[in-house]
């Protein structure tokens, strides 16, 4: 067998995180990854980032 072979990164993802949403949530998790062309993840680390980037303002 060869070795897993891929991308090389410095910033590796190494965490993982599971949750539970409502059909609702996840229709809009689906809309906003499909409008703007990236995926499920990108999405929510973007609406992680806003949240950052609020709390920040507010100090």
């Amino acid at each position: 067998m060869s070795p897993r072979t891929g991308r090389p990164t410095t910033n590796k993802k190494t965490e993982r995180l599971e949750i539970r949403l409502t059909p609702d949530e996840l229709g809009l998790l689906d809309e906003c990854s499909q409008t703007l062309n990236v995926s499920k993840t990108e999405v929510i680390n973007k609406g992680v980032r806003l949240v950052k980037a609020e709390i920040d303002k507010t100090k």
